[in-house]
């Protein structure tokens, strides 16, 4: 019984669940907080790994230790509603909603609006660079069964190799030193804080926890049928491409922050890196831009698609066949995308705010729920406090002319007042950790009262 995964297929499943990971979404937020965190990267990043490597890692070890059949098992554990509401809420957030129109969208900011002729249609042209990427994903999502082919043979090696040729260039021609460069906002006053609610806008904790039942399958289609080897395999995987992930954000972010040398401050990262290629590359540069942009976000939209439909196939069956997700899913990610970046980046904000917190509690649940035995009270304890004040956050994150009056004398005041970090943007972790506490506790009272049920 084969129980390891060749050095080959190791590789080749890491760079398929790297390609699923890095979006263009992973090149925008690194090379934007380089240049604003300027001398104050170095914490800025350490932040940034935390929520945008260090949790996606340990989301796609929780699939595997736990040896649960993807989210809506993993999520289960806390409670069998919960874990639908949960699952589906998750995956249209990363999938049709949000992150797959993001991924349709950036690519024709980035790289293609700024090659229009004068006097073109910005809304006409991003119907129909849409539409050629709709027919695109929709191609490569009804062909499941080789996505470890198209993303990990393929589309990921290309975007790795052009990626690699703009860094290289730019890098070993630094025109300035970081440390001269003021930090910009919170970047100055709390690079760390600031860092991690970036690694939020990457969305990786919760496509970690989408894509590791792809790995699983993947791993088990290479020939491994034990659950112990299969975990120890993913694993291993998620290590390989996490590792590499950590390895771009920092060199991304490093020529974000040297591009303050030639460049004035951009208020997104897609203009930094623009200025970046124009700067070291003119007038080729934005056709190499281009390049970068829409292979990272042609694999990552083709993950997204099969992952969704995949799942919701499995959570509903006899409703719909899986081609018939995959064809739904894409066309409500085609519709939202001619919405305009701006606005899906406005209202998928409120979203991560509420599904980050609860998303990286069952993450850690899930990975040391053992020194607590997994114990079913614990874990409900920890999840509905971190559900109920991860929904303040949702609600502070809401446009402020839709929430005036609990801003001003409300219940956002108050907790603005009197719960710790919530005017950064955690005040989750507080009321989770309590939770654990009145968990631990009730478990403690069962065992020395053992009538008492835990």
């Amino acid at each position: 019984m084969k129980t390891s995964l060749t050095f080959g297929e190791l590789i080749t499943i890491s760079s398929m669940l790297f390609g699923l990971f890095f979006g263009a979404g992973n090149l925008i937020f690194p090379a934007y907080f380089g240049q604003m965190a300027g001398n104050h990267i170095y914490p800025a990043l350490a932040g940034f790994l935390i929520t945008a490597v260090g949790m996606p890692l340990l989301a796609v070890i929780s699939l595997g230790i736990t040896g649960s059949n993807g989210l809506l098992d993993l999520s289960q554990k806390v409670g069998k509603k919960f874990g639908y509401i949960f699952t589906i809420a998750l995956y249209l957030a990363i999938g049709p909603f949000f992150a797959a129109p993001r991924c349709l969208t950036v690519p024709f900011e980035i790289g293609i609006r700024p090659l229009l002729p004068e006097g073109s249609n910005p809304q006409l042209m991003l119907l129909m660079f849409t539409t050629f990427m709709f027919v695109l994903i929709l191609w490569f999502s009804l062909r499941p069964g080789n996505i470890l082919v198209w993303i990990g043979k393929f589309l990921n090696p290309v975007f790795i190799v052009v990626l690699g040729i703009l860094l290289f260039i730019a890098l070993s021609q630094p025109e300035g030193s970081i440390a001269q460069f003021t930090a910009q906002g919170a970047y100055e006053t709390s690079p760390v804080l600031q860092g991690i609610l970036d690694g939020y806008n990457t969305m990786d904790t919760l496509a970690g926890l989408a894509f590791g039942i792809i790995v699983v399958e993947v791993v088990r289609a290479q020939g491994i049928t034990s659950s112990s080897h299969i975990a120890k395999n993913t694993i291993m995987a998620g290590i390989f491409s996490c590792g590499f992930m950590g390895i771009i954000y920092f060199l991304v972010a490093l020529a974000g922050a040297e591009s303050r040398a030639y460049a004035p401050l951009s208020d997104n990262g897609g203009a930094v890196l623009a200025d970046i290629s124009a700067h070291f590359l003119p007038g080729f540069g934005s056709v190499l831009l281009a390049v970068i942009v829409f292979f990272a976000c042609l694999k990552t939209a083709v993950g997204l698609m099969t992952s969704c439909a995949t799942t919701f196939s499995e959570m509903f069956p006899g409703k719909l066949s899986y081609g018939k997700w995959a064809v739904l899913f894409s066309t409500v990610t085609f519709i939202i995308s001619n919405v305009g970046l701006a606005s899906i980046i406005k209202i998928s904000v409120p979203a991560l705010m509420m599904l980050y917190p609860i998303a990286i509690t069952l993450t850690l649940l899930s990975v040391f729920g053992g020194l607590f035995k997994h114990n079913h009270t614990v874990i409900v304890s920890v999840m509905t406090m971190s559900v109920i004040s991860a929904f303040f956050d949702f609600i502070k994150a809401l446009p402020e002319a839709w929430t005036t009056a609990i801003r001003a004398d409300g219940i956002i005041a108050l907790c603005d007042r009197y719960l710790p970090f919530f005017t950064y943007g955690f005040g989750w972790v507080v009321p989770t950790m309590a939770g654990l506490m009145i968990g631990l506790v009730i478990l403690f009272f069962a065992s020395v009262f053992p009538r008492a049920k835990a």
